[in-house]
């Protein structure tokens, strides 16, 4: 054993000064941390997976984890850089031209470093975690999903109809989101119904009254006042507490739909626009004597 340990250690390969030894060490220290990186993960996975009683903050550990791991791989490269002479100075110089290399990374990579300090911002004042319910506006509008993960560089959420938004971490940080997921989730359900001007509003708020008082999902009515005079008919809306946002939509379209067949049946008028138009004759020539 000692011969064969001789002959490799002249051969060069466990040496970090020879072509074959710095070869040999990369593969060591890649090794390495890769080991680190996914026993981090491993770790991670499995202390999430016991935490039956949500002592941690999940959203927090994983953006931790993906920190540490990318640590990792870092320190990795430069502890290769110092233990292979031919390296060393590069290591050195790392070290000791760090500011000048920030100055370099910031400028060609903005965005990214934004959105990495963004990210470190939400997870240290916390507006929202994992499963929180948040309404945000994207380049198509208003949209309401569910908070299910938050990366380095971006922030991901489902939504209802099972699409996937990913959204900035800068633009997450600096824009105004409403998170329907509190200590009280609670959310009035406002449901806006027109009638026609010549129906009965008492008998037509009754009844809205009545569907809104039978429902399962609705918890307490708010009231049902007149919000809108329009051009064929007013607006009663209906409001109704209920448990959460997401039984909201739900309730509103169900309040929709018995409603419409109610007002069918005891004569209250749904308002149809309509347009008048009024044709003057013209002569077609004008006699100019």
């Amino acid at each position: 054993m000692m011969i064969i340990f001789d002959q490799i250690k002249s051969s060069g390969f466990l040496t970090p000064s020879t072509l074959q030894g710095a070869v040999l060490y990369g593969v060591v220290f890649t090794v390495l941390a890769w080991f680190f990186g996914r026993l981090l993960r491993v770790t991670v996975e499995r202390a999430l997976a016991h935490d039956t009683r949500d002592r941690f903050d999940r959203m927090a550990v994983k953006f931790l984890a993906k920190l540490l791991r990318y640590g990792v791989y870092v320190f990795a490269v430069v502890a290769y850089a110092h233990f292979v002479p031919s390296l060393s100075g590069l290591g050195t110089a790392s070290l000791t031209s760090i500011s000048v290399i920030t100055v370099i990374v910031g400028l060609a990579a903005q965005n990214t470093l934004g959105n990495l300090v963004a990210g470190l911002s939400l997870l240290l004042y916390r507006p929202f975690k994992l499963g929180d319910r948040l309404q945000v506006m994207v380049p198509g509008g208003v949209e309401t999903g569910v908070v299910e993960n938050l990366t380095l560089g971006y922030t991901l959420l489902k939504m209802d109809d099972n699409r996937c938004i990913v959204v900035p971490n800068s633009l997450m940080a600096s824009q105004t989101a409403i998170n329907m997921t509190g200590k009280d989730p609670r959310v009035i359900c406002s449901v806006p119904i027109s009638i026609s001007y010549g129906s009965d509003i008492d008998k037509a708020r009754g009844i809205l009254l009545e569907l809104a008082g039978k429902h399962p999902k609705a918890k307490e009515i708010a009231g049902c006042p007149v919000t809108q005079l329009g051009n064929s008919g007013l607006v009663l809306s209906l409001d109704v507490w209920c448990a959460d946002a997401f039984t909201a939509i739900a309730l509103r379209c169900d309040l929709l739909e018995q409603a419409t067949k109610r007002f069918a049946v005891d004569g209250i008028g749904i308002p149809i626009p309509q347009t008048m138009v009024t044709l003057k004759e013209q002569p077609l020539f004008h006699n100019k004597n």
